[in-house]
């Protein structure tokens, strides 16, 4: 059977001499895994379309439940090789892919996951703020993926708080957290800035310049977060570029 979707290159790895495994995150059928024959040969017909973060319309063919479906075509539609070409956009980057990969079960179709990658892509590539663009993807991804922290008040009988515990996910009041160890105390602006970008388009983002230390706040609660979900750290932060 042959099947055809559009979707965005998040990672490739060697298989044999010349052949190479791709990750797609697709429009319509979720991280899909595809069979690509001889893309490392210097007159591949596949030429720079696997490269990471290449969007393209992709073709492959086998069983619907394929575990390893043969990659046919892929015509590029937007090869982002500006972030792809910077070394700290790409470290950048690759922290959402690694999010990207983690959260999302393969063959799931998470319809929101897509657009909001590519948008959030388009818009580095403008020139919007990296930084609020990363917290942003952050905040919305685990969002739709289920796994989004409680930021907003006491997770337990929603009362006030700012005290987050990475046990529970949470935000916990002072009565609740009683016999639980306390992870990070959040600043009523990173608060509410969380509380903002949640409501917020990304086109919008432009309009609005938070302060460092609350998007650092809300960077190091997101990021220890997932690391816990994950029980494992991001392999691009290993690497730090100024």
């Amino acid at each position: 059977m042959l099947q055809r979707t559009e979707g965005i290159v998040l990672r490739t790895a060697p298989f044999g001499e010349a052949d190479l495994i791709v990750t797609y995150l697709t429009s319509d059928r979720g991280i899909v895994k595809a069979f690509a024959k001889s893309p490392r040969k210097v007159k591949s017909r596949f030429g720079s379309s696997l490269e990471p973060l290449t969007q393209a319309k992709i073709s492959f063919w086998g069983k619907e439940d394929a575990a390893l479906p043969r990659l046919t075509q892929a015509d590029i539609l937007h090869p982002f090789d500006s972030i792809r070409g910077t070394l700290k956009s790409f470290l950048k980057t690759s922290e959402l892919l690694e999010l990207t990969l983690n959260f999302l079960p393969e063959r799931d179709a998470c319809g929101k996951a897509y657009p909001l990658l590519i948008n959030t892509l388009h818009e580095m590539e403008r020139g919007t703020d990296a930084g609020l663009l990363m917290v942003y993807y952050k905040l919305r991804f685990l969002d739709i993926a289920g796994y989004l922290p409680g930021l907003s008040g006491c997770g337990r009988c929603g009362g006030k708080g700012d005290a987050f515990f990475l046990s529970q996910g949470t935000v916990l009041c002072e009565r609740c957290s009683k016999g639980h160890e306390l992870s990070f105390r959040l600043s009523p602006g990173a608060i509410g800035l969380a509380a903002g970008l949640l409501g917020w388009s990304l086109p919008k983002l432009h309009r609005i310049k938070p302060q460092e230390t609350l998007l650092s706040e809300l960077t190091k609660v997101l990021d220890e977060h997932a690391k816990y979900i994950m029980q494992k750290n991001f392999r691009s932060q290993a690497f730090r570029v100024s």
